[in-house]
């Protein structure tokens, strides 16, 4: 069965110190040898796609990547450069890779732009946006234009975690739950209600908003969401859906990077239809033969496995199908 993994991260030579913030996340000797796969894009890293099953890896630059840069001027000519790095190694090897953009969300026309030229020029498959950019949400007015352009391209935008622009004081004192063990993943997922709550999907009703690790919980929460909301003072806001669960079954892609477990797999097949759920691997924060035998093990019917392994990833990505590479 063919599998096409979306989380898949990559760093530059020139870009790796921006996540030097978030190497206290991981063990030192974990994170040395994560950075040294991050920086293989070809050799070991095919080699261990062979060897899990992985045929196509959309390749996404590891969290910060350019969000990280405080001055505009130089995202935009480091989004540029490492969007153009990556096209070439897609390039190299068109039957193997995928690209998600890197966007200089600092400048929000310039990512808007910068996002046409990676999807009709360069043939990537949208954008992966690594949490807040210097404090601002992807619900910013500003950054309206993106959204606008994501939506007339038909991409998605990939959030993915990263370290929060500061922290809650419920954190403080035990430093080992800020990170991917625990707060990313409630950083992301409250950044993604704020793209219901901060009317995106109403503004854009047909974008589409990707999440890894298998939703960041978002799927488990629907019926409370609504019951809620129900009860909640709106404070004004109005959602034409109605209901937050209508945007997350309608708007949100969810994928299975770093949670190889039958439940919340399941868990997520009944909130969201497997139409909206997608393979990913995490590499190299997660061991890619792991996720391979995950969903092949995993208790699905074999049409919603294929769903998952690739048929969502040719449909939404524009991933070509094995066939089409044959022709």
């Amino acid at each position: 069965m063919r599998k096409i993994a979306l989380e898949e991260h990559f760093v530059t030579e020139a870009l790796a110190p921006y996540g030097a913030s978030t190497a206290g996340v991981a063990q030192p000797h974990v994170w040395a040898a994560a950075s040294r796969q991050l920086l293989d894009l070809t050799d070991q890293r095919l080699q261990e796609m062979d060897s899990a099953g992985v045929d196509v890896a959309v390749l996404s630059l590891n969290s910060p990547g350019i969000q990280a840069e405080e001055d505009a001027a130089k995202a935009v000519s480091a989004a540029q450069s490492v969007n153009d790095f990556l096209a070439e190694t897609i390039a190299q090897h068109p039957t193997r890779f995928g690209g998600f953009a890197a966007l200089p969300l600092q400048d929000p026309k310039a990512a808007a732009k910068e996002l046409d030229r990676a999807v009709t020029e360069l043939g990537f498959s949208g954008a992966l946006v690594n949490a807040h950019t210097q404090g601002k949400y992807l619900d910013d007015p500003d950054l309206r234009v993106v959204w606008e352009h994501a939506e007339g391209l038909d991409v998605p935008l990939y959030l993915h975690p990263g370290n929060g622009y500061d922290s809650a004081h419920v954190l403080s004192g035990h430093p080992e739950l800020v990170g991917p063990m625990w707060s990313w993943g409630t950083d992301t997922s409250t950044h993604a209600l704020r793209l219901i709550f901060g009317g995106v999907f109403d503004d854009f009703p047909n974008a589409k908003l990707f999440l890894g690790h298998m939703g960041e919980g978002l799927p488990y929460t629907l019926w409370r969401l609504d019951s809620r909301w129900a009860f909640h003072n709106h404070h004004g806001i109005e959602l034409a859906r109605g209901n937050p669960s209508e945007y997350l079954r309608h708007n949100l892609y969810i994928t299975t990077s770093g949670v190889c477990s039958d439940a919340p797999l399941l868990c997520a097949l009944l909130a969201l239809g497997a139409d909206h759920i997608l393979f990913a691997t995490d590499h190299p924060f997660e061991d890619m033969r792991v996720a391979t035998d995950f969903l092949d093990r995993a208790p699905l019917s074999e049409a919603d496995r294929h769903k998952i392994s690739h048929l969502n990833a040719e449909r939404l990505l524009r991933v070509p199908r094995a066939e089409e590479l044959d022709d």
